[in-house]
Order: structure tokens, then C-alpha cells, then sequence
């Protein structure tokens, strides 16, 4: 993985680069079907999109990318399909890894690993021990995730704090539900990209992107190159981000921000 984090990225105005993008990887399956291939050879070549796309998002100065590769879900798929992409992430992450550390990109991963096979998440546990340095993007791979998941998982650690008398029911607002989340080291994603045409969420990050803005795009995974991606960038930067407030509200808020 070739990841250039000093090259700025076209068109995407510095200001309004976002510092957390998330993305649904929709469509892999898809586009092998539509070749007359395996499903599987649509997961290897999403592999290779995953790659340019960790670059793209490098290359614009994103902080986060957080990847929906596997949900809770997606255990109900047939068995061999779910034995063939789970040794294609650990075998995939292992290839990468050097590269990840040579371009200074940190690994991190959220999801219910106790379900992952042993291989694949020591190979995956490997990667972040190796990758823990680094201090440019934080990419996030979401496996074996799903947001009603960590949600009550977060309920269930909060019930035990209170059970435990180190928190006060009184004292749970929003701040403790993130605080709690598997995601509660980063950012919520201020963009939710979703390829294959479907315009659905999927339970994926439902807390974290109550205020994201929303990127859809027909575009099945493996084709998603770097200059469509920088063109949902783009469209994020032309976006007013209001959370609640008027226009108005937002242009005074700004005014104050940039005034002497």
C-alpha cells in the first residue's frame, strides 16, 4: 500500500476537508456477478480499492477512515463465502502491514472479535501491535460490527458502572453513551460514504452519525476509484453543516470564529 500523506489531493477546498470519513464498501458480489465470476473474486478486488482509497483519503488529510467490512450480519451468508473473506483480511492486512508502517498509517479495528476466526484476528492483532506508532491516518476496519450490537453492549457496561456504584444514573447523558462506544477514541464521522447504489445505513455507526452528511453513489465498490472518492469530498465541502442551527446562525458563528 502506497500512501503519499504529503500530496494534497485536487479540487477539496483545505477548509472543509473532513477529519472522520466512514464508508459502507457495498457492491463486491455485485460486480463479480455481473462478470460471470465468483462472489469471492468481487472481495479481492475490493481489496485493491481499499488500498487506493486509504491513499486517496491520506493524500487529502483526512484523519479517520473507518471501513465497513464485515457486519454481524453477514454471518448468515453461505460458509464458504464467509471462510474465503475472512482469510482474505487477514492475509490481506498481513501483506499490508509494512506498507501501512512505511506511510505511517495506524490500524485499529471495532466489532465483536469474539466471533472472528482465531487466524485471521491474530494476523488482524498483529497488524495494529505493529501499527500502534504511527500518527498519520487512523484507518478503522469495522468486522464483525453492527451498531444495535454496540449499542447494547454500551448499555450493558453502563449497568454494570452503575451496579458497581461508579456511576450515578443521574449523571448519563449523551457524553456517557459515547464515551462508552467502540469508537469513543475518535472523532464521529462528519461524512458517510455508501457505494452500490442502495441508500440505506445497514446499522452501521447509527450513534456516531446523527449529524453526518450522507454520500451515495451507484458505483459498485471494487470500481470506486480516488477521483470519485475526491468527488464525495468535494461534495462534502459544498455542504452547509447547520447541527441544529439556522443559516444565519452558522455564517455569525463563523464570523466570530475568524474575527480579530
Amino acid at each position: 500500500m502506497t500512501v503519499q500523506s504529503t500530496i494534497p489531493a485536487p479540487h477539496v477546498s483545505d477548509t472543509k476537508v473532513p477529519v472522520h470519513v466512514a464508508i459502507i464498501m457495498d457492491g463486491n458480489g455485485r460486480w463479480a456477478k455481473a462478470r460471470g465470476l465468483d462472489r469471492s473474486a468481487g472481495h479481492v478486488e475490493g481489496v485493491n480499492t481499499v488500498r487506493r482509497i486509504t491513499e486517496a483519503a491520506s493524500e487529502a488529510g483526512i484523519g479517520y477512515l473507518t471501513l465497513y467490512a464485515f457486519s454481524t450480519e453477514n454471518w448468515n451468508r453461505p460458509q464458504s463465502e464467509v471462510d474465503a473473506l475472512m482469510h482474505l483480511i487477514g492475509m490481506a492486512i498481513e501483506r499490508e502491514t509494512p506498507d501501512l508502517i512505511r506511510n505511517n498509517v495506524r490500524l485499529t479495528m471495532i466489532g465483536d472479535t469474539d466471533r472472528m476466526p482465531p487466524e485471521a484476528l491474530d494476523r488482524l492483532n498483529g497488524c495494529i501491535e505493529s501499527t500502534s506508532h504511527c500518527s498519520g491516518l487512523t484507518l478503522c476496519l469495522a468486522l464483525s460490527y453492527s451498531a444495535r450490537w454496540e449499542l447494547a453492549e454500551a448499555v450493558r457496561r453502563i449497568s454494570n458502572e452503575v451496579a458497581d456504584r461508579r456511576l450515578a444514573v443521574g449523571d448519563i447523558d449523551e457524553h456517557t453513551v459515547s464515551r462508552f462506544l467502540t469508537t469513543a477514541s475518535m472523532p464521529d464521522p462528519d461524512l458517510l460514504i455508501r457505494t452500490g447504489g442502495d441508500q440505506r445505513i445497514s446499522n452501521f455507526l447509527l450513534w456516531q452519525i446523527a449529524y453526518s452528511e450522507i454520500y451515495f453513489t451507484p458505483t459498485y465498490w471494487p470500481d470506486f476509484t480516488k477521483e470519485q472518492f475526491r468527488e464525495a469530498l468535494d461534495s462534502y465541502a459544498g455542504r452547509e453543516r447547520r447541527f441544529g442551527l439556522t443559516s444565519e446562525q452558522v455564517l455569525s458563528d463563523c464570523d466570530g470564529a475568524t474575527s480579530p
